[in-house]
C-alpha cells in the first residue's frame, strides 16, 4: 500500500478547508495550532486519520477524535513537535550581541541548561518520549529541507572543533566550502565550532570576492577560540556587515556537546539530543561526499563510520573520501594508509579515497564525483 505523507499545518491561516459536502479534513498534521481561535471550524469539521501535535483544543473537541492521534505539548522549554528547522535567529533568540552575556538566557542555552538538570540519559519517560519526539519532528524537517537538492550535491566537511580562526586551516576551510557553494553544493557540517564554522563561513562568504572573504576572517579573529567570550558576537557582526539570503548551508549539532556553540553561519541547523542520531545523519545525507580535515577522535570516529557506509553502500551510493592534510593522515595520524591496507586486504570494498594537501585538488575530487 503507497504511503502518502501527512500534510503540516502550523499555522491557523493555513487551516485546510473541509470537503465540500462532508465537513471532511483526512490525513493533516496539525502542529501546535490554538483551535480556541476558531472555534466554529474546530467544532464543525470531522477529523479523520489527523494528528493533533501540542495544539489547544476547544471544550469538545476531544471527543470527536476517536480516529486521529492526539500528542500533548509535554510541557518542556522547547517545542517537541517542529515543523521547521532551527536557525541563528531561533536558535539564539534572547542574545543581544552587544551584551555577550545574554548568551546565557537564550533559548539554546535554556534547553542546555534542562537538558543538563534533566539528566543527559534520563530516567524520567516524560522527559525522553519529548526529546524523541523533538528529534523526529526535527528528522522530518531536515529531510523535508533536503528534498529540494539533489543528493549529490550534499557535501559534508569533517574536522576538528577546536580549530582556531587564525589557523591558517581555517581559512582554507572556509575557501574550500565558498568555492563548493558557488559551484551549486549544499554544505554540511557538525554545526558547531572550529572547522565546522569554517564550513558555514565558506557557504556563507559565498559570491563575494575572496577580499571580503579574508576581511570576514579577520574580523572572527579577534575571537580565536569558541571559548573566547566575543566568539559568538564577532560572528554575528560578520553577518550583519555580509548579510546575505541567497546561498545556504546545514549543520547539524547536538546538546550533547552544548557547551559547544552552534554556528550562526549555518542559514538551516537541525539539533538533536542524540548524537547518535545526528552523527549518522550526517554521513548519510552527505551523497556528494565528505572532505576529511585533520581532527582528533570525533573525526577520526567519523572517518570509519562514513567507511563503512561506503562500504556496505548503505545509503545506495559510495561517495569520495577525500583527505586534506597529508602529513597529518599519514604520518601523525596514519589513517589513510590504513585504509588502503585495509581495501588491499579485502576487508574494505568501495571506497573512493583520496589525499591532497591543496584546497583546488579536494574540490576537484568532489566536483567530478557525478
Amino acid at each position: 500500500m503507497k504511503y502518502y505523507p501527512y500534510i503540516d499545518v502550523s499555522r491557523i491561516e493555513d487551516l485546510p478547508s473541509p470537503a465540500i459536502g462532508t465537513k471532511l479534513v483526512v490525513h493533516y498534521a496539525f502542529q501546535y495550532i490554538d483551535f480556541n481561535e476558531v472555534p466554529d471550524y474546530a467544532l464543525h469539521t470531522n477529523f479523520i486519520d489527523c494528528v493533533f501535535m501540542g495544539c489547544e483544543l476547544v471544550p469538545g473537541m476531544e471527543e470527536r477524535l476517536d480516529k486521529n492521534l492526539i500528542l500533548p505539548r509535554m510541557g518542556m522549554v522547547y517545542h517537541v513537535f517542529n515543523s521547521t528547522l532551527y536557525n541563528a535567529e531561533s536558535l539564539y533568540e534572547g542574545y543581544d550581541p552587544a551584551r555577550p552575556e545574554t548568551v546565557k538566557g537564550c533559548f539554546d542555552a535554556r534547553v542546555y541548561a534542562d537538558y543538563l538538570a534533566q539528566g543527559k540519559k534520563s530516567n524520567d519517560l516524560r522527559v525522553t518520549i519529548a526529546r524523541s519526539l523533538h528529534d523526529h519532528s526535527m528528522s522530518d524537517a531536515m529531510q523535508d529541507f533536503l528534498s529540494r537538492y539533489n543528493p549529490k550535491d550534499v557535501v559534508g566537511i569533517m574536522g576538528g572543533h577546536s580549530l582556531l580562526r587564525t589557523d591558517e586551516r581555517y581559512r582554507q576551510v572556509v575557501m574550500t566550502s565558498k568555492v563548493l557553494t558557488e559551484k551549486g553544493k549544499l554544505m554540511v557540517s557538525g554545526g558547531g565550532p572550529g572547522a565546522m564554522e569554517a564550513t558555514h563561513l565558506g557557504a556563507w562568504m559565498a559570491g563575494r570576492r575572496k577580499e571580503e572573504a579574508e576581511d570576514a576572517i579577520a574580523m572572527l579573529a579577534q575571537a580565536p577560540s569558541f571559548r573566547d567570550p566575543d566568539w559568538l558576537a564577532t560572528a554575528f557582526r560578520v553577518r550583519e556587515k555580509y548579510s546575505q539570503t541567497r546561498f545556504h548551508s546545514l549543520g547539524i549539532p547536538t546538546w550533547l556537546y552544548g557547551h559547544e556553540p552552534a554556528s550562526p553561519f549555518a542559514t538551516h541547523i537541525a539539533k538533536f539530543f542524540e548524537n547518535s542520531i545526528r552523527e549518522d545523519s550526517i554521513l548519510s545525507i552527505a551523497q556528494g561526499g565528505i572532505i576529511f580535515f585533520p581532527g582528533s577522535a570525533g573525526t577520526l570516529q567519523e572517518v570509519f563510520q562514513d567507511a563503512a557506509q561506503n562500504h556496505y553502500v548503505t545509503c545506495g551510493v559510495a561517495s569520495p573520501m577525500v583527505f586534506v592534510g597529508r602529513d597529518f593522515y599519514t604520518r601523525e595520524v596514519p589513517i589513510y594508509p590504513l585504509m588502503q591496507s585495509l581495501m588491499n586486504q579485502g576487508f574494505y570494498k568501495n571506497l573512493l579515497l583520496s589525499i591532497t594537501d591543496s584546497a583546488k585538488e579536494a574540490i576537484e575530487s568532489i566536483l567530478s564525483f557525478v
